[in-house]
């Protein structure tokens, strides 16, 4: 299986870069994962593809405000940070540019010294380990600070925080939104569980291999970048008794799905638990949890699409995303919606 097979041609402007007003005003492609029918709905009327006895996995991850700028102390260079992994005792696993300016050693001053890094050593991919000193509340100041790390192909600067965030956000962790999520306001997530559908959550935060290219050109050898996901007790026997039950498990983006089929022995049954993953879901994937997906649009070869197409089939997603490029539906984190059941 090539990661070539997985390319389709997306034209630039498709490419949404800002957030709609009313979230749940985008548009829904609904793919029939068995048959490939197509129909299109916005998403605020989801209900219509929902049933009483179902059950929506949410993640309820929050995202950081993971970019800050700096200065290297004693010079006037500019540099940038992007947080991936809380270590221990304030040290973070970061993206550091540009890298030939950090050396271990290097201190770098943040809003004028009101939080302070040194580089403590070089890791993996180039990454690097980050002690960081500060008076105060070491969130409040990020908060202050920070930016929150937007993908690399939205260029439009964000005017509101919260709108890169889901409305049910609660766990601070991600370098990512879990951008699924996005399209429900919490009227909609209301009306939802008014008509009998229970809605659980998982937390998985985001990384960064989110947004990195698959660079190898057989699938089966690309790397995931490991992830921390929880599963509570109370929410795995939500699941665990809708699948029982008979009722269909839904996930609402691929890290809520990634969250399930990692924590899921092979009878089918959701462990509570924690931990980290690196699972990997490719055409092939036999799910142990999941029936359907609420997903946006993905990049071109990118592990989500290659995740999709082991839900629906690899010909299936790709004729939905021509129909999708045809019927100029907006892709990527701010885009639009597809669910696949």
């Amino acid at each position: 299986m090539k990661t070539s097979d997985f390319y389709f041609d997306l034209p630039q402007e498709l490419i949404a870069q800002d957030p709609l007003e009313d979230r749940s005003s985008s548009r829904l492609l609904h793919l029939d994962k068995e048959t490939g029918a197509i129909t299109h709905e916005h998403f605020r009327n989801i209900m219509d593809y929902l049933r009483a006895g179902d059950c929506l996995v949410i993640n309820d991850t929050k995202v950081i405000p993971a970019r800050l700028y700096g200065t290297k102390v004693g010079t006037d260079a500019r540099i940038e940070i992007l947080l991936l992994k809380r270590k221990e005792n304030d040290v973070w696993e970061t993206l550091v540019k540009p890298g030939k300016k950090a050396k271990p050693g290097v201190k770098i001053s943040f809003g004028d010294g009101r939080l302070m890094g040194e580089i403590l050593d070089v890791v993996d991919e180039g990454n690097r380990l980050i002690q960081f000193s500060y008076d105060g509340i070491f969130e409040e100041i990020l908060d202050q600070l920070g930016e929150m790390p937007l993908p690399p192909y939205i260029t439009h600067k964000l005017q509101d925080k919260n709108r890169y965030q889901t409305v049910y956000a609660k766990h601070d962790g991600s370098a990512a939104a879990p951008t699924a999520g996005l399209h429900f306001t919490k009227e909609l997530l209301r009306e939802v569980a008014d008509m009998g559908v229970k809605i659980a959550h998982v937390t998985l935060h985001v990384g960064l291999g989110t947004f990195r290219p698959v660079k190898v050109d057989d699938v089966q050898k690309h790397h995931m970048h490991s992830e921390f996901y929880v599963v509570e007790e109370d929410q795995a026997k939500l699941i665990n008794d809708t699948r029982a039950a008979g009722g269909r498990v839904i996930s609402v983006g691929t890290t809520s799905c990634r969250t399930l089929e990692s924590a899921t022995d092979e009878q089918g049954v959701l462990k509570a638990g924690s931990g980290w993953t690196e699972i990997f879901i490719y055409p092939g994937y036999t799910f142990k949890m999941i029936h359907g997906l609420i997903t946006n649009f993905h990049l071109p070869e990118s592990t989500l699409l290659m995740l999709v197409s082991a839900l629906a089939g690899k010909e299936h997603i790709l004729h939905a995303y021509e129909v999708a490029v045809q019927e100029r539906y907006r892709f990527f984190s701010f885009g639009d919606a597809m669910m696949i059941i």
